[in-house]
């Protein structure tokens, strides 16, 4: 019942309050940089707050996740780990499916910020728009997350990597940090309920580049899943 009561207040006060988050953004993104970031970033600051005074959940990092011209593998289990990269990080680019672009106001915010759209229908012309905007990125030092799984998953599944991961890790051509996350178990995909306890970022070693496509999906897939237990 508490658990209950905890996620209905949750879901009022965060989703409305996202809104001023999203419009600032937007109005940011054509009127002042600094706005929009500042926009971008308290949007992920205010679910934590959220989520911690509300739901009871912390948050911890296992090693470290810096700003730097690499690849960031991590492990999809809950909308909590998309909307909190702009804590984590000082300025991700956060590669995320072409429909969230869409989103009014935030859509067109979060191309301003540096997010990368991916079409997975878009054809030839997709793909190279996203290596565009991927390299421009990394060469202005800020790093590139991806989640190679393509959808959120339940905790404890280890679904193979989508093929566009191999690809991207090959035209990149940066090293590949993989993250496990076990966010699925206090927020379960498919279920309402939210539960308290601890969200776990645990980071594994370094992939340096050109790695064969087998060793290094085989490399990131295990080290994503190390929090499946």
């Amino acid at each position: 019942m508490i658990a209950a009561v905890r996620t209905i207040f949750f879901t009022i006060i965060f989703f409305g309050g996202s809104s001023f988050f999203a419009i600032t953004a937007f109005f940011g993104s054509l009127l002042h940089q600094g706005l929009m970031r500042w926009a971008v970033r308290g949007w992920a600051r205010y679910q934590h707050f959220c989520a911690k005074w509300i739901l009871g959940i912390d948050v911890r990092i296992e090693g470290s996740l810096r700003d730097r011209p690499v690849l960031y593998a991590i492990k999809h289990e809950s909308m909590y780990e998309t909307i909190d990269m702009p804590r984590v990080f000082a300025r991700p680019s956060v590669v995320a499916k072409r429909q969230l672009f869409d989103i009014p106001f935030w859509g067109k915010a979060a191309l301003a910020y540096g997010m990368i759209p991916v079409d997975r229908e878009g054809g030839a012309s997709a793909l190279r728009d996203m290596l565009a905007r991927s390299k421009a990125l990394l060469a202005d030092g800020r790093p590139v997350v991806i989640f190679p799984e393509g959808t959120r998953v339940r905790h404890g599944e280890s679904p193979p990597l989508q093929s566009g991961f191999a690809g991207l890790y090959k035209m990149l051509n940066v090293p590949v940090v993989p993250v496990a996350v076990n966010s699925g178990r206090l927020m379960p995909r498919n279920h309402w309920l939210r539960r308290s306890g601890t969200i776990t970022y645990k980071v594994g070693e370094e992939i340096p580049a050109g790695l064969p496509r087998a060793e290094v999906e085989a490399r990131v897939h295990a080290a994503m899943n190390a929090l499946n237990n």
